[in-house]
């Protein structure tokens, strides 16, 4: 569960905590088009599309619930990037790695 990252203290980064929604998914929509996914062989689309992903992204992430975003990229590589809030809904009782200064 994705809450329980919260547990990893010694991966936090501060460069990687946002206390601002815009922050949380200006880094998630710069990852993925860094490593935009690959397309399918008969040219159709594979996974939703980026501005669904956002809109989910701005709907759930206020509410405390996690984002994760994956797919295959160009090369086939399975790539997973996700944004774990704090505090949590699903975890409440999980303490924050890096509070809020």
């Amino acid at each position: 569960m994705t809450g329980h990252w919260l547990m990893r203290q010694n991966q936090t980064a501060v460069e990687r905590t946002w206390t601002r929604l815009v922050g949380a998914v200006t880094w998630l929509k710069s990852t993925y088009e860094a490593n935009p996914p690959g397309e399918r062989d008969d040219g159709g689309g594979a996974y939703v599309t980026l501005e669904h992903k956002i809109a989910y992204a701005m709907d759930a992430l206020p509410r405390g619930v996690d984002v994760c975003w994956v797919h295959y990229t160009k090369s086939q590589s399975l790539i997973s990037f996700s944004v774990v809030c704090c505090l949590n809904h699903h975890h409440p009782g999980l303490p924050c790695p890096l509070p809020p200064a």
